[in-house]
């Protein structure tokens, strides 16, 4: 058999594994600084003749694998095709026409249990002892009590054993040997020195491996005094031999006594004897186990300078011993000092322990290292390699790679353990690869295996993002089967999925059944999607379910429900109804509240004040919250009469404070009622409460859109008397207004805002307006311009623009280093922005530029204004249809 260096030069690349690494330094770099929660996917990279691409990457593992699977036995891979199809493989493996034979039989179990196909071993077994040109032997037995006992089924060994003592075996095997042997193997030496000591009685004994099973499961269990009987009867017997060493030591270490087991060894090469490894390794083990690191590599070391042969099974021992310690750096220079200096190379199994152990760490460049270690030296890749690839793809970020190689799987026998389907799960759903992922655990389900609880949570979740709900439906179902509850999370990311596919009904019995679980975001979720589907009455449900599970419910949920409630017949009779539900009676000041927000979001401000006047008949006293809720909703019907009675009956109970005022004052405002607005922050003003800033900008404002400047400059005057700065909404009024208008300059010079001369904040805005207005001319830059502002208030994207529009109209260029300025000040610019710039170049018969901005402007997602585009750009593609 060609190794795959060789047979990879054959192909039209003519490269082999090592080549992907060695010749691609900027992959491995890639690979030793990803994560595998990272998504960096290895592309392709240049190299003097080709380049490497991940589909290259997996087919040359791809042909790695398939080059010792098609090195197996085709009939061993017939057999085990047969017996996993399913339970009729009788008839099937009879017409093979197998050559059963003690041998063939140990080859079969052998290859199955390499592969950890233990079932399909015990069904072989079971098959092969019925056929009637065949008697099991011992050597049989021992073999599938030695697989079954590696794969953690020692108790089906001894249901083995209860059935062979019954006699339900008719077959050639020493009955008696095999008993000991069976229950030594199994871990049960009492029962095996019971069947010898009645075997002693009967003037029977066993031979030499039986008695050595026997020592080696003593020796397991602790059996001290028996244990010393068993060896005095090997040496007696003249059966002592190399194992029988092996055994002493490990005892010896078993019980702590590594000084007298070096002491041991050390006579036995004292006395000549050969020693073939075995013997080496328990003491250099166990030195690892007790943190004797040095002494054990020291150890190892002596053994070599003494010339001692067949020493890769200690070396294996040690890099265990270290690695296992911790000491992964020590363990891979020993190695490599080893594969240097004496052509060491470990079994496959000493391979896989190192490439975990360094894939749990994350080292990709390591692993890559191992592997390609493995290639040169010819080492076959087992299950376990095959499973540490698929997982190294998928932690290094390469799934597309991962991929490929669990679709090829057939081809060369890989089977995924749980963790390889675990990390293939995740590293897909990481991806974005939902649904593939989704084939991936259904396959996984098919072999056995369940994930875990982070794969499964990770893989409802992203199939909950693409409200994939039969997917996720089918998941929880197959998990509550296996007695694997879901947490409260993932049903309410599955309750949201469910809405968002306008399943509500779905959603709304999954929540009846988890019996009180879900979680209050899953209510909130559940409320609006009934909300949308006009079924407010399912809502208000909710809505008490939640506050009977202690959940508070929020200003949201409950406006959107009594909205929902008041569009509905008997609106008035179902919201107090709800409210009942709700409160029980009980003074809940908070539940009110959100029922007078909800009726006044309705407009139905006459509800708003029943519930109020029920809250004072229920001796439940409004708070402030209470009587603002109430105001607004006069306010916002345009009910301003009622708004004021309401404002003064307040007021003559003394309650009215500063926050009821601000409430009426900014209410006023957006109602275009200035006049009373502007009454009422005087009187404010005579009660000795401060108003808010909100007051000021909210009246401010609608006394500049009225052109009411004379009133707009003496409030600011007052604001800024009082010590306060003006904010960015304050100056960014009065510089558009002084764009638009001359008048509020000239208002300003008419009311002596300013002295010449005089330095105040208030002369500084004067300076600013005129100079915005145009009725000052002067010669400072634009950037001076941005300082004398910056002296009055804080400049943001809105003042900038309006600097914008005052620079498009003489200077262009200048616009642009504005432009650019508002980027370096940190400042994004909107749709506004550009507009300006395109309106700006346009004015200036540069239309070529002014195509090039709307241009820009699409680019960021922004369209021009219908002023823009009926004066601008049907100039600019007078023959084009935009």
């Amino acid at each position: 058999m060609l190794p795959l260096k060789h047979v990879v030069t054959k192909h039209k690349h003519k490269f082999k594994l090592k080549s992907i690494v060695s010749s691609s330094s900027s992959i491995l770099d890639q690979i030793h600084n990803t994560h595998y929660a990272s998504y960096t996917l290895l592309s392709s990279s240049p190299t003097p003749s080709f380049s490497i691409t991940q589909i290259d990457v997996a087919s040359t593992f791809k042909t790695w694998f398939q080059i010792h699977h098609l090195s197996k036995d085709p009939l061993l891979i017939r057999i085990y095709q047969i017996l996993s199809s399913g339970d009729d493989f009788s008839p099937s493996l009879t017409s093979l026409s197998l050559p059963l034979t003690e041998q063939f039989v140990l080859t079969v179990l052998r290859h199955g249990g390499v592969n950890n196909e233990i079932l399909s071993c015990l069904k072989f077994f079971d098959w092969a002892g019925r056929q009637p040109r065949f008697n099991h032997t011992r050597a049989t037995f021992v073999a599938i009590f030695r697989i079954l006992t590696r794969a953690s089924h020692a108790p089906l060994v001894l249901e083995f054993l209860q059935t062979f003592q019954k006699g339900f075996f008719a077959h050639r095997v020493q009955f008696n040997d095999t008993l000991v042997i069976g229950y030594s193997i199994a871990g049960k030496p009492e029962a095996a020195l019971h069947v010898f000591g009645k075997m002693r009685f009967q003037g029977l004994d066993l031979d030499g491996f039986s008695y050595h099973i026997l020592l080696n499961a003593l020796a397991e269990e602790d059996y001290f005094n028996a244990f010393s009987i068993v060896l005095s009867q090997i040496q007696m017997k003249g059966y002592a031999t190399s194992v029988t060493g092996a055994i002493v030591v490990k005892f010896l270490c078993k019980q702590g006594k590594l000084d007298e087991a070096e002491d041991y060894l050390n006579g036995l090469l004292g006395s000549g004897k050969e020693l073939h490894g075995s013997e080496m390794c328990f003491l250099v083990g166990s030195l690892c186990e007790n943190n004797r690191f040095d002494h054990a590599v020291e150890l190892v070391k002596e053994f070599e300078d003494l010339g001692l042969a067949r020493l890769e099974q200690v070396y294996g021992v040690c890099v265990k011993g270290l690695v296992k310690g911790g000491r992964l750096d020590e363990a891979l220079g020993f190695f490599r000092q080893k594969r240097d200096s004496e052509g060491y190379a470990p079994s496959s199994h000493r391979y896989n322990m190192l490439i975990c152990r360094l894939l749990r760490e994350s080292r990709f460049h390591d692993v890559y290292d191992l592997l390609m270690d493995m290639n040169e030296s010819c080492v076959p890749p087992d299950l376990v390699t095959m499973n540490a690839v698929l997982c190294f793809f998928c932690k290094a970020g390469m799934a597309n790679v991962a991929l490929q190689l669990y679709n090829s799987r057939s081809q060369f026998g890989l089977s995924p353990n749980q963790m390889a389907y675990k990390y293939l799960i995740l590293t897909l759903c990481w991806d974005g690869s939902v649904k593939e992922a989704y084939s991936v655990l259904k396959s996984s389900l098919i072999s056995g295996f369940f994930p875990d609880r982070q794969a499964f949570t990770t893989i409802v979740n992203a199939l909950c993002r693409e409200c994939k709900v039969d997917e996720v439906k089918e998941l929880i179902h197959l998990a509550l089967e296996r007695d694997f509850t879901p947490s409260a999370l993932t049903y309410d990311k599955f309750i949201s999925a469910l809405c968002r596919a306008g399943r509500v009904e779905d959603g709304y019995l999954v929540h009846g059944e988890l019996n009180n679980a879900t979680a209050r975001f899953s209510y909130s979720k559940m409320i609006r999607s009934f909300i949308k589907s006009n079924r407010g009455d399912i809502g208000a449900r909710l809505l008490v379910e939640m506050k009977e599970k202690d959940f508070v419910p929020t200003r949201t949920s409950c406006r959107a429900v009594i909205c929902s409630l008041l569009a509905m017949d008997n609106p008035v009779s179902r919201v107090f109804n709800l409210l009942d539900m709700l409160t029980h009676g009980k003074p809940d000041v908070q539940i009110f509240n959100f029922f007078i927000d909800g009726a006044g979001h309705a407009n139905k401000t006459e509800l708003a004040r029943n519930v109020y006047e029920l809250m004072i008949r229920n001796n439940i006293v409004p708070n402030i919250v209470s009587r603002i809720l109430v105001l607004n909703s006069y306010l916002k019907s345009g009910m301003i009469f009622d708004a004021l009675n309401f404002f003064n009956s307040l007021r003559r109970q003394g309650v009215v404070n500063q926050k009821l005022y601000s409430c009426m004052i900014v209410g006023l405002c957006k109602a275009n009622k200035a006049d009373i607005a502007h009454d009422i922050l005087y009187e404010m003003l005579n009660a000795q409460l401060n108003p808010s800033i909100e007051c000021y900008e909210s009246l401010v404002k609608a006394l500049c859109s009225l052109k009411r400047y004379h009133e707009a400059i003496n409030l600011v005057q007052v604001y800024m008397k009082m010590g306060r700065r003006l904010t960015s909404f304050f100056g960014n009024i009065l510089l558009f207004h002084s764009l638009i208008s001359p008048n509020l300059y000239d208002t300003c010079v008419h009311l002596r805002c300013a002295t010449e001369g005089e330095s105040s904040p208030i002369s500084t805005l004067n300076f600013v307006i005129g100079a915005f207005s145009g009725c000052l001319r002067v010669s400072h830059s634009i950037e001076e311009l941005e300082e004398l502002i910056a002296m009055c208030f804080p400049l943001d994207i809105y003042t900038y623009n309006l600097l914008l529009r005052r620079v498009t109209k003489y200077d262009m260029d200048q616009a642009c280093e504005l432009f650019n300025r508002i980027h370096q000040r940190g400042y994004e610019p909107n749709g506004w922005t550009y507009d300006i710039m395109v309106h700006g170049f346009s004015n200036h018969g540069r239309n070529d530029e002014a195509k090039h901005w709307i241009e820009k402007m699409h680019k960021k997602g922004f369209y021009p204004t219908a002023n823009t585009k009926r004066n601008v750009i049907k100039s600019i593609f007078s023959n084009e249809e935009y």
